[in-house]
């Protein structure tokens, strides 16, 4: 069976890892699809996200890493022909989210899943929006990110400054 992770990974945190790791040991292949949110203003760009979250899966054979933007996630995997949406849910407030969109899914392609994974404690707390505010501030992310997402995110920011 075939899943999708899609996110905006803007970066991609130990808690989109942790769904990543879970998930792959639940289907035979999980896409990972770095997707365009568009109430959010990205801090990476497509390219940059493409090579970090390509580094942090790069010990999942059965991961694969995907770019697409501006189009409907539902869409994406009916043309990806993914049976199943993974998704991670933090707290109460990210299942009603989730819930809502994975209603509206289902309107629009009946075939397709939607699986609400719960995350594991100790990354239940991280966000990008935070681990981003904390580098923002020169603060340490190190147990918040991947080693590639968490130097991107300190030279983006070194960057920012100048």
């Amino acid at each position: 069976m075939k899943a999708m992770f899609p996110g905006s990974f803007d970066p991609i945190t130990n808690g989109h890892l942790d769904v990543i790791d879970r998930g792959s040991r639940m289907f035979d292949e999980l896409v990972v699809a770095i997707m365009t949110n568009s109430s959010k203003h990205a801090l990476f760009s497509i390219e940059e996200k493409m090579a970090m979250v390509t580094d942090a899966v790069r010990a999942y054979p059965n991961v694969k890493v995907i770019a697409m933007a501006d189009e409907l996630t539902v869409k994406t995997a009916a043309k990806l022909g993914v049976n199943v949406i993974l998704r991670g849910v933090r707290n109460v407030e990210d299942f009603q989210f989730e819930q809502q969109i994975a209603t509206m899914n289902r309107e629009l392609d009946s075939k397709i899943e939607t699986l609400l994974l719960p995350t594991s404690p100790k990354v239940a707390s991280i966000s990008s929006s935070i681990v981003k505010e904390i580098g923002r501030f020169h603060g340490d992310t190190v147990k918040f990110l991947p080693a590639k997402a968490q130097a991107m995110l300190e030279v983006k920011f070194n960057e920012k400054e100048k």
